[in-house]
């Protein structure tokens, strides 16, 4: 067990205490004037916002684990520093939790909410009643439990099982809830189920289980404030983890580097005021020491070009790949045919920002390198992650003190989700679908594994077009947000038969006129009976307690779970008798023994870290030999015809594809921004604030320009408005993710 405070004095906790004005980035307290988010003004909003039920609310920050991103919060605390760790994006969340319950008629006439947006579909309430609407009905009614459930057993039971879907979101979802839905599937006879995981770190996991065997982080969050250099690639967490900022604080103010590898550099990795620190929150700190502008596309071309110039540098850690690794010389083979300057037209960074990286690189002893959307929602992704990975590699930048890979997590509930079995490419602890595994979770299930045909997210969705399901229950989640071409998965959603949504509250997807459509009521991860585990990026297993609350007639979802399989397969009903929740945790400790101690969570700040501190520890890897595994990545440049952009997609003031305003605070820019650098705005006669559209294959996107530090020739807007221009037909190969990027041109409107 895990408390509160290091099991030792570690030496950062004092460090930080003198003031370091060389990282001070005005003089102006707070920022005043400056644009940046307004931190305490955000806790003002809170308490105005939840003024109706701040106690509950209180408690829910105090004693809940986090269910907003995935750096592992318990309460106001967390594992790897001392003082209060709260962010913005969890105080917006906590409106989810102290809601009252919707009006049971709140949903009667759908056409009367078409102009809401999901913020005022937010506002009607919480989900307190079963509610069903039929084609034809302007509607939902109330239904009871017992109707509602039948509907689905026999909808599932008069069809087969290859013809039923099961997706889950990463919305707050605990382990538990993750290990259940994907028991009931399976015991209903469901190969197709899948989880929001696919949309975001498939690409991690399948490169990471490539290279070093193991899917998961490979450090802890105090290697970050110990490691000499961060390198954030394709990641924004001033934007999407507010909390690692802390950390990023934290490293600086002991002599840390930080390189930002993005073709924008967002302003949030440029400067940062940390509300929690009184020097940071007066002052601001100074980020990022380097930016690399890479183009869209270009990062396995990049590291390529890094790692050519280690080498003739002779900064090669030839003792660790010797003792502790496999392929290097395949891939030094490759590094000398590859022409430098062709590899830095691939990537559009110039020679000197290339030595600068390669010199900051080889001039350190420990470095972290930190990715996330912009790496893995590319037609390219694994081969990126595994980029990324042969440069940490090539240093030995694994297993050890400051040191590590870190693909991080964006959703408190992305990874214990995959690694409890809600995934239709793995079963629980990520393992294959191979004959052997199979076997052996049906003498601990006791029924057969179901393999075919395992549908992956997006593939739900043309399997549902081909007229090749019947049935699809979703928890949590919105198709219509995160899913490329909203119009063709909306036409999805309105041709199958039974559509059930699960969920805290009413969402777009919800609206779709289909069939027959059911929303089911459930409990947060704070009301849920007997509470619920997450794990974070660190692989930190974090128990929450629960919280009581009673908001209509909603169900504990790991219950709901059972019972719908129960209905649609008694014989099976047994294997759903949990007593209580600590019995369900006993049952995942035993299927999962990398989960070994969460039978012993049980209340506020307990928890186990799987793996320890660090994987791969020592240099020795979980793989069949104990070595990792250097690849030969492609670098495959995307062909942006003459006159066209490549457009990428981007964060504002949301979390995840919840939007909870329409201003972004660290850029100023609206929702229809169109970020584009000044030379290509020169050159096609725009200005700042002018009118455009940009159109695609797919769609079309209005928007109005924002003169941006952004590589040339590619473009950025939010997401998922984009997605109106993003097509379906494009996905890495290997980890089946979408690519969220699109090919436009932009005309003044």
């Amino acid at each position: 067990m895990i408390s509160w405070r290091p099991l030792k004095v570690l030496p950062w906790r004092w460090h930080v205490r003198r003031p370091r004005p060389s990282l001070w980035v005005s003089w102006r307290p707070n920022g005043v004037g400056l644009v940046k988010p307004n931190h305490y003004g955000e806790m003002l909003r809170t308490i105005w916002v939840n003024r109706k039920n701040l106690r509950y609310g209180w408690k829910v920050l105090t004693k809940g684990a986090c269910d907003g991103c995935a750096l592992g919060v318990a309460g106001l605390h967390d594992w790897g520093q001392d003082g209060i760790h709260l962010c913005s994006t969890r105080l917006r969340l906590l409106e989810f939790n102290t809601a009252g319950v919707m009006k049971a008629d709140a949903l009667a006439d759908v056409a009367s909410l078409a102009h809401l947006n999901g913020a005022g579909l937010r506002e009607l309430g919480r989900l307190g009643y079963p509610l069903r609407r039929r084609r034809g009905e302007p509607g939902f009614s109330v239904v009871s439990w017992d109707d509602a459930l039948s509907v689905i057993a026999d909808s599932i039971s008069a069809s087969t099982p290859d013809r039923v879907g099961v997706y889950l979101t990463s919305r707050g979802l605990t382990n538990e809830v993750y290990y259940a839905a994907g028991k009931a599937a399976r015991a209903m006879g469901i190969a197709s189920i899948d989880s929001a995981a696919r949309v975001c770190h498939a690409p991690s996991t399948v490169g990471l289980k490539a290279t070093i065997g193991v899917a998961a982080t490979t450090c802890s969050m105090e290697d970050v404030i110990a490691s000499d250099l961060i390198v954030l690639w394709g990641s924004n967490p001033g934007a999407n983890q507010p909390v690692f900022t802390k950390y990023l604080y934290l490293a600086k103010a002991r002599g840390c580097r930080v390189v930002v590898v993005n073709p924008y550099l967002e302003p949030a990795l440029e400067r940062y005021w940390v509300p929690s620190n009184l020097e940071s929150a007066v002052f601001g700190t100074k980020i990022s020491d380097l930016h690399v502008p890479v183009r869209p596309g270009g990062d396995v071309a990049l590291a390529q070009a890094v790692l050519k110039r280690l080498i003739s540098r002779g900064a090669i850690d030839d003792k660790f790949i010797e003792e502790h690794t496999r392929g290097w010389s395949e891939l030094e083979a490759q590094l000398g045919e590859l022409d430098d300057e062709e590899l830095l037209r691939h990537c559009g960074v110039e020679a000197a920002i290339v030595d600068q990286f390669a010199d900051l690189y080889t001039s350190v002893g420990s470095a972290i390198f930190v990715w996330s959307m912009g790496i893995t929602q590319r037609s390219d992704a694994v081969d990126g992650v595994r980029a990324i990975v042969n440069l940490a590699l090539s240093r030995g930048m694994v297993g050890r003190e400051g040191a590590g890979l870190m693909p991080i997590r964006g959703h408190s509930g992305v990874q214990g989700g995959a690694e409890m079995g809600a995934y239709a490419t793995a079963l629980p602890g990520g393992r294959e679908l191979s004959d052997e595994n199979c076997a052996e979770l049906r003498d601990l299930w006791g029924f057969d594994i179901p393999r075919e045909p395992a549908r992956t997210a997006p593939e739900l969705v043309g399997a549902v077009l081909d007229g090749e399901v019947d049935v699809l229950l979703m928890s949590g989640g919105n198709m219509l947000d995160v899913l490329p071409d909203p119009d063709r998965v909306s036409t999805a959603l309105s041709s199958v038969g039974l559509r059930v949504h699960l969920d805290v509250v009413a969402t777009s997807q919800m609206l779709v006129e289909g069939e027959d459509v059911l929303i089911l009521p459930v409990r947060t991860r704070y009301e849920q009976e007997g509470g619920g585990t997450e794990t974070s990026t660190e692989r930190r297993i974090i128990f929450s307690p629960e919280i009581p609350r009673t908001v209509g007639a909603a169900k504990s979802e790991w219950r709901l779970w059972g019972e719908i399989a129960s209905r649609v397969a008694p014989a099976n009903a047994q294997c759903f008798s949990w007593r209580d929740n600590q019995h369900l945790r006993e049952e995942i400790a035993q299927v999962v023994p990398a989960y070994t101690g969460i039978e012993r969570l049980s209340t506020t700040g307990d928890s186990v870290q799987w793996g320890g501190r660090h994987l791969c520890a020592d240099g020795v890897f979980p793989t069949p030999d104990g070595r990792a595994s250097f690849t030969t990545p492609t670098a495959r440049p995307v062909d942006v015809p003459e006159g066209s952009f490549l457009v990428s997609t981007r964060r504002g003031k949301q979390f995840n594809s919840i939007v909870h305003g329409d201003r972004d605070p660290l850029t100023g820019t609206a929702r229809d921004a169109v970020f584009m650098s000044g030379v290509d705005a020169q050159h096609l006669g725009l200005s700042a604030g002018d009118a455009v559209t940009l159109e695609s294959a797919n769609g079309r996107f209005d928007g109005h320009v924002h003169i941006a530090d952004i590589a040339e020739g590619s473009l950025q807007v939010v997401w998922p408005e984009a997605n109106v221009l993003i097509g379906s037909e494009s996905a890495d190969r290997e980890s089946g993710i979408p690519d969220y990027n699109a090919i436009a041109t932009v005309r003044r409107r």
